[in-house]
C-alpha cells in the first residue's frame, strides 16, 4: 500500500512522486492558464500514480482501454 499526498500548484512535488511523473505534472503546469490557490492530490491506482488537480485536471502513466460499456 502506498500513501498519497496533496501540494500546491506550481511548487516542486514531494520526493514521494516518481521523478519521471514529476516531469509530466510540471508538463501539465505549464500548459496550465492558472492554477493559483489549487492542489494537487496524489493517489495510487493498481499501484501506478494519478494526479488529480482541484479543477479537475488529471495525470496518469496508465492508459486505460475503452470501456465496452460506453456504448450503451
Amino acid at each position: 500500500m502506498r500513501l498519497g499526498t496533496r501540494w500546491p500548484f506550481g511548487t516542486p512535488a514531494p520526493h514521494s512522486v516518481p521523478p519521471a511523473f514529476r516531469l509530466l505534472i510540471a508538463a501539465t503546469e505549464a500548459g496550465h492558464a492558472d492554477g493559483t490557490g489549487q492542489l494537487w492530490t496524489l493517489t495510487w491506482l493498481e499501484g501506478h500514480p494519478v494526479a488529480e488537480l482541484d479543477d479537475g485536471t488529471l495525470v496518469s502513466t496508465r492508459v486505460a482501454p475503452p470501456d465496452r460499456d460506453d456504448t450503451w
